[in-house]
């Protein structure tokens, strides 16, 4: 059973960063989509990074390209979220999910069976 678990959240003014991390253990196989995700209030959870764990193929969603990355360290089995120049409108509880590659399409939501408790991101104007 794979279990994430995220942190890193915070408050942060328009046009600084924050990193988020999520600490994955209970692999079974080399190979996962692992993503970030978001979801602000009323509203649907949307895809927001993803990467394929092993070619470190990545997913951005057209909002974050350029301003966020991310990357997974195998070695520590932790997938993170580089956030720079925040807008207020990135304000969203983010999760961290995994599943196997042939299971779900890189940034949608849906499918994903390994989600973590989620991470507070606050962005003020």
């Amino acid at each position: 059973q794979v279990q994430l678990v995220e942190s890193g959240g915070g408050s942060v003014q328009a046009g600084g960063s924050l990193r988020l991390s999520c600490a994955a253990s209970g692999y079974t196989y080399p190979t996962y989509c692992m993503g970030w995700f978001r979801q602000a209030p009323g509203k649907e959870r949307e895809g927001v990074a993803t990467i394929y764990t092993d070619a470190g193929r990545t997913y951005y969603a057209d909002s974050v390209k350029g301003r966020f990355t991310i990357s997974h360290d195998n070695a520590k089995n932790t997938l993170y979220l580089q956030m720079s120049s925040l807008k207020p409108e990135d304000t969203a509880m983010y999760y961290c999910a995994a599943d196997f590659p042939e299971r779900v399409a890189p940034l949608n939501p849906v499918g994903y069976n390994y989600w973590g408790q989620g991470t507070q991101v606050t962005v003020s104007s």
